[in-house]
């Protein structure tokens, strides 16, 4: 069952595109910086090595600046000059773009945007999965040489800026804990063994999630989508779409462990639409309080793979849209 709360559209700040969110006159990349997390992907380094070596093909002037910790990303992206570049390129997981895309943010909403390219070297690159890339080198740097823009509707979790989607419950005290040492050693591995690890030792929560001015209603778990794949290329939002400006709002409203594991196994198996207590539903607002906490020990909220807040959370359009170079 899907249910569907009419929305207004937010203002819209810096569009230019032809109405299906692909921008009708392509760039002229000359000049751009590419922000890259060592740490991420492993031997997909080589990976950005050759999207380079066919950037300077083409003639683009390329700077690399890697990420030494966490918020380096952002702050490079925010220091970028718009006189200076043409793009700004994201080389790395999920949670690195993410940190790029909050330090584009203001450049966003100033009216001088500069265009995200990526250059997926994460565990899942959900991102790079909705706007369809490829992972070759020779067709990123096309689509990023190219200049062809697709613009997305990002959204604001607390202020921060996700692309992808924000969650509370199972998977985001997942993300909280996942050991970063695992992750680099098994991938994706490493999420399923902390699910396990959060299934057998972690009380059932209960949240309340208020969608627009609805009655609030409690759940055991929400993830708020702006795409529809979720992990990979899991699906949990089947009709949400970068593009469209709409938050898909995922209700997993049973506790307890064996509908915990009911849920996981539908969304990996792809039954998940099958379910008759989940629900989808559109909303422009959404606000998600949690189990008593303070601070840091309040429930954590992920945002594109990384946690983002801490509960109680208000979720809403960015009202801006960010210039991806998706080809």
């Amino acid at each position: 069952m899907r249910d569907t709360v009419v929305m207004d559209e937010s203002p819209v700040v810096g569009t230019g595109d032809d109405g299906d969110g692909v921008n009708d006159a392509a760039l002229d990349v000359r000049r751009i910086l590419v922000i890259h997390n060592p740490t991420a992907g492993g031997r997909r380094a080589r990976r950005l090595r050759a999207v380079v070596a066919a950037l300077e093909a083409r003639g683009v002037s390329v700077a690399v600046k890697p990420t030494g910790k966490r918020g380096d990303a952002e702050t490079f992206a925010r220091e970028a000059d718009p006189d200076g570049i043409d793009a700004v390129v994201a080389a790395g997981g999920d949670g690195t773009i993410n940190e790029v895309i909050n330090g584009l943010a203001n450049h966003a909403k100033s009216g001088r945007p500069l265009p995200l390219g990526i250059v997926p070297m994460g565990t899942a690159n959900v991102l790079a999965a909705e706007l369809d890339l490829t992972m070759d080198a020779e067709r990123l740097a096309a689509a990023i040489a190219g200049g062809r823009r697709t613009m997305i509707w990002p959204a604001l979790a607390n202020g921060r800026v996700f692309s992808l989607m924000a969650g509370a419950g199972l998977d985001a005290r997942v993300v909280e804990r996942v050991d970063p040492r695992v992750k680099r050693l098994i991938g994706k591995g490493a999420y399923v063994a902390e699910t396990l690890v959060q299934l057998a030792t972690r009380p059932d929560h209960r949240y309340c999630v208020t969608l627009d001015d609805a009655e609030p209603q409690e759940v055991a778990s929400v993830i708020v989508a702006k795409g529809h794949f979720y992990g990979g290329r899991f699906i949990c939002a089947p009709d949400a779409r970068l593009t469209e400006p709409l938050l898909h709002v995922c209700l997993f409203p049973r506790g307890g462990r064996l509908n915990a594991l009911r849920y996981v196994w539908g969304v990996t198996a792809g039954r998940l639409a099958r379910f008759p207590d989940y629900r989808v539903v559109t909303a422009k607002r959404v606000r998600i309080d949690g189990p008593a906490g303070d601070g840091l020990f309040a429930d954590a909220v992920q945002g594109d793979g990384d946690v983002l807040a801490r509960l109680p959370v208000e979720i809403a359009l960015a009202g801006w849209r960010l210039p991806v170079l998706a080809g």
